[in-house]
């Protein structure tokens, strides 16, 4: 009798975290839908509803991810150029950024490996990303050309 109590119990509770996983991936998608849904429909270049770069109001300077919500924006609406010029690194991370998110979604469903990333890809990553900073800050007319558009914002 004590066995079936306990068996009983470990399988409402797994019952119970099951529905609470896949509540958090509704949630996700829910929410990521909301995001990507104001995204399109107001325009960081135009509404006043999206957050100051901390970095860029005090320096004055691009930091990395300058420009990336004017990307989405773009991208979103088709633009795949204009997002490339607001934020090139953002927009070929995408791909990257997709990938990783169906391979972790396919791990947790059951049907693939665990998602395993080597440290030395995430600091070549961010390498890419400190690159880029500083890549876009000088006056090389390609560079500039891209500062010049996310300065005119």
């Amino acid at each position: 009798c004590v066995r079936g109590i306990r068996d009983e119990s470990e399988r409402r509770s797994i019952d119970v975290n099951r529905r609470a996983k896949i509540f958090l991936w509704i949630s996700v998608v829910v929410l990521g839908g909301a995001a990507a849904l104001v995204l399109f429909c107001f325009d960081p270049a135009h509404v006043p509803i999206y957050p100051v770069c901390t970095f860029h109001a005090v320096t004055g300077l691009d930091c990395p991810g300058c420009g990336s919500l004017r990307a989405l924006h773009a991208l979103l609406h088709g633009r795949v150029w204009t997002a490339l010029q607001f934020n090139a690194l953002t927009v070929l991370s995408l791909p990257l950024f997709a990938w990783f998110v169906l391979r972790f979604a396919r791990h947790k469903a059951g049907k693939g490996p665990a998602v395993n990333v080597r440290p030395l890809w995430l600091w070549l990553y961010l390498a890419a990303w400190m690159g880029f900073a500083v890549l876009r800050e000088l006056p090389i007319p390609l560079f500039a050309s891209v500062a010049h558009l996310v300065q005119a914002w």
